[in-house]
């Protein structure tokens, strides 16, 4: 299911457009670091908050979820938090094949729904928010899981360093 994409094609100047390819471009370097190492480098815990790869990218798979089908669409999600423990800690109960099938599967909704939406469409009710919160528009969303992506990938990036290295 993964789709191997270049580097975000510089010439788009469509806002949304342009944070769908690069959120590609961070689920595609995902992929490539994780299984990039093996078994046991992949539970090698480097980071200070203690996480391992497999449970990084399956916050990653409910991240995106959360905010898109829960968040923007108020669908029902079972679990929305599922990527973390009692105490806020990433947990992950699946294998990495699993869960970046997982991801990419993320990425295909997510696009379904900027297809489909306005990105000044306001979030739904009924998932994530409320009746009388504060909703998101899509746009603010996307940047939201776009900046998540980022972030991530680089701290995968750092970890899968020191875990080579190391």
């Amino acid at each position: 299911m993964s789709v191997p994409l270049p580097e975000p094609d510089a010439t788009v100047t469509d806002p949304v457009a342009r944070i769908v390819e690069y959120l590609d471009h961070f689920r595609s370097e995902v992929r490539r670091l994780a299984t990039s190492l093996s078994a046991e480098q992949l539970e090698r815990r480097v980071a200070p908050s203690g996480w391992s790869v497999p449970e990084l990218v399956e916050h990653l798979v409910h991240m995106e979820r959360r905010w898109l089908v829960w968040g923007f669409l108020g669908e029902d999600v079972p679990d929305p938090q599922a990527d973390r423990d009692t105490d806020g800690r990433f947990v992950t109960r699946r294998p990495l094949d699993e869960l970046l099938d997982a991801l990419d599967a993320g990425g295909v909704r997510t696009r379904e729904i900027v297809a489909t939406h306005d990105p000044s469409a306001l979030s739904s009710t009924g998932g994530q928010f409320a009746d009388g919160d504060e909703r998101p528009t899509l746009l603010a969303i996307l940047f939201h899981v776009l900046q998540e992506h980022a972030r991530h990938a680089g701290h995968l990036d750092i970890a899968h360093e020191l875990i080579t290295e190391g």
